[in-house]
């Protein structure tokens, strides 16, 4: 579970990456997430959860991944809360919320379709006005990393409970 989490970080942080995918898809999630450079919050969140190693693995995940902006806009001291090891449990709820398991690409959605995160929670996919997840808009779609597929998101989704 934590491992198609951490992937599905990392497969966002991909997204962000463009430039990392001219030259095919030899990065997996987490190294494409860094090297983006806008899921630094990601990236750090990841790490504190201790979901790295499942994300460089073999997959394929899909991850939703939320950019910087995304949580900044959280209340003030969210992710400075989340980031404390007594709230690893808690971060790690939420990270994997933003990971499904296999590569689900934007052509494979369909309106009104639930997907089971790896959290173990499903997410809402609605295309009436755009591509949401959630409350969420997708704001790049399908950047492919070689253990699985990111989809930018500017919002963080938070699971119910």
């Amino acid at each position: 579970m934590f491992r198609k989490t951490t992937i599905a970080l990392t497969t966002v942080a991909s997204l962000l990456a463009g430039t990392a995918f001219a030259g095919g898809h030899s990065k997996d999630i987490v190294d494409t997430a860094v090297e983006a450079g806008t899921f630094e919050t990601l990236v750090a969140a990841v790490q504190a959860a201790g979901l790295v190693d499942t994300l460089k693995g073999d997959g394929p995940f899909t991850v939703f991944a939320p950019t910087d902006e995304a949580f900044a806009a959280l209340p003030e001291g969210t992710v400075e809360d989340l980031l404390l090891p007594e709230n690893q449990d808690q971060l790690t709820a939420i990270l994997t919320y933003h990971v499904v398991p296999g590569k689900v690409m934007s052509t494979d959605l369909m309106d009104d379709m639930e997907a089971e995160t790896v959290q173990g929670s499903s997410v809402t996919i609605d295309l009436d006005n755009g591509v949401m997840v959630e409350n969420a808009n997708v704001t790049t779609a399908d950047i492919e990393t070689s253990n699985g597929v990111i989809h930018v998101i500017d919002t963080v989704i938070m699971p119910e409970g």
